[in-house]
């Protein structure tokens, strides 16, 4: 595990924190709610967006451009 999976979570489950925060607050109609509420959804896909792009990472083979024929 690398050290973009645990920032990804940490991320994800910060921006998740803020959006339930944002979501139990809706009726009092307040624009500090409504930011929250879009940072919240904006942190909660930055943080899932890095942790699967890392684990994708660590499972893709090595790429080597050297290797094969040239195309014409």
């Amino acid at each position: 595990m690398t050290v973009f999976v645990v920032i990804g979570a940490l991320i994800a489950i910060a921006g998740l924190a803020v959006l339930v925060t944002a979501i139990r607050h809706q009726g009092e109609q307040h624009p500090r709610y409504a930011a929250m509420l879009i940072g919240g959804m904006m942190g909660t896909a930055f943080g899932v967006i890095i942790a699967g792009f890392a684990i994708a990472y660590q499972r893709a083979a090595p790429l080597d451009l050297n290797q094969g024929a040239i195309r014409p």
